[in-house]
């Protein structure tokens, strides 16, 4: 299985302490270059940066489609046009991305894309992790995720967890 990622579900993770998860649900993660330079350099203070340049399980890339890359920054930043040019390139089973414009970009070319919502969720079902409104409460708080009160419900529902407090 290909995965790809962009900055934020790596980040996000990080902030919450738990990027691992992304290993064991997909055992490798590739980011390109920009997402790799957003991390480690503009955001070398930031949750994650570490991890990015010392975990070998996530793989920066080159993107060799260039043009591609340039009409997705008509309207994406450019970690998100090379996160989603590197998933085509190497057909990708799955794009990890949170913003809502890259994700309806994405779905328009046809991949699979997930959120750090849907990775949680996911960790939740395969038993990665014990509840999941903790770490929703925490990317929220902590990372300063924002996530409507109908998203963080409808997450919540889909592992079977109480939505009252």
């Amino acid at each position: 299985m290909i995965v790809v990622s962009d900055a934020s579900p790596i980040i996000g993770l990080a902030a919450v302490k738990h990027l691992d998860l992304l290993r064991k649900l997909y055992t490798r993660v590739l980011i390109p270059d920009a997402v790799y330079q957003e991390i480690t350099v503009a955001g070398s203070e930031e949750p994650g940066a570490s991890e990015v340049q010392s975990l070998d399980w996530i793989e920066a890339r080159q993107v060799t489609q260039r043009m591609l890359v340039s009409a997705l920054q008509a309207d994406l930043a450019e970690g998100e046009a090379e996160a989603i040019a590197l998933a085509i390139e190497l057909k990708a089973s799955l794009l990890l991305v949170d913003e809502r414009r890259a994700r309806k970009v994405a779905d328009r070319l046809g991949l699979k894309v997930v959120g750090v919502l849907g990775v949680l969720v996911e960790a939740k079902h395969k038993g990665l992790i014990p509840s999941l409104r903790p770490i929703l409460d925490d990317l929220v708080s902590k990372a300063g995720f924002r996530v409507s009160h109908q998203l963080y419900e409808r997450a919540l529902q889909a592992v079977g967890e109480h939505i009252g407090k």
